[in-house]
């Protein structure tokens, strides 16, 4: 006999989904109103079809394939981001968000030295984290690239504050309006979800960088994303950032 799978939830499940349901339209309707939030999910697609690109290319080359990893776990966690933006979890989403922060800092890592990548596909668990632990790669990372203002290290702050951890600025999160109470369950607000997806955005240039610098350079398949992404990333850019661009092209 067939399974009516609307049975399958529990009545209170089964109404939370479609009240997630709901809340999506919502915030799709908030999203198709602002070119900005467009744009920053445009340059996320370009991001994840990277990550989705390079795990085609047939490799045996070790380091690679940890590489095709680390891109196609930003996939999946860029996905769920915005599944749970969209549903009205804009806390949980940020949370997916710290662990694709920590995963463009390790590929910053590898691209500033690939002979990097065999010592922690390699590495026990003690020397990993001695050597490989989030603080250490992000002190390692600014260090070579000379940033002194901690801009990496704020960012990962602001994550783990305002999700990642039980703190009180946590509720911030949890809170429709700024200076209202805290609820229980999903819901969509305008400031909350401009948040959430501008910092998707953001990380998906980064993931997309990083991930480009790792293609085979005389691999066509791989061509079409990587013009793709370098042509929204412009575009992205110059809507954030226009000093950066114009000094870009002059």
């Amino acid at each position: 006999m067939a399974t009516n799978s609307g049975n399958i939830l529990p009545a209170n499940l089964t109404s939370l989904h479609a009240g997630e349901e709901q809340l999506r339209e919502k915030a799709l309707a908030l999203i198709a109103a602002d070119e900005r939030l467009e744009l920053h999910l445009a340059i996320t697609e370009a991001a994840m079809d990277l990550a989705d690109i390079l795990r085609q290319f047939d490799t045996t080359d070790e380091d690679l394939k940890v590489l095709q990893i680390l891109g196609m776990r930003s996939f999946n966690a860029f996905g769920a981001s915005i599944k749970l933006a969209l549903s009205g979890y804009s806390q949980n989403s940020a949370l997916i968000l710290r662990d694709v922060l920590e995963t463009a800092f390790l590929l910053s890592y590898f691209a500033g030295d690939r002979s990097l990548i065999a010592r922690w596909r390699l590495a026990d668990e003690k020397s990993r984290q001695r050597d490989f632990g989030p603080v250490k790669v992000r002190e390692a990372i600014d260090a070579r690239d000379g940033f002194t203002g901690k801009k990496r290290y704020e960012t990962y702050k602001m994550f783990s504050e305002l999700a990642g951890h039980p703190t009180m600025k946590s509720a911030f999160m949890m809170r429709p309006q700024r200076d209202g109470d805290a609820v229980i369950g999903p819901f969509v607000g305008s400031t909350t979800l401009d948040a959430v997806v501008s910092e998707i955005g953001k990380l998906a240039v980064q993931i997309g960088e990083q991930l480009t610098l790792f293609f085979p350079p005389a691999w066509d398949h791989g061509l079409a994303s990587r013009l793709a992404f370098a042509m929204l990333k412009q575009r992205w850019i110059a809507k954030f950032y226009p000093a950066a661009a114009a000094s870009t092209s002059d």
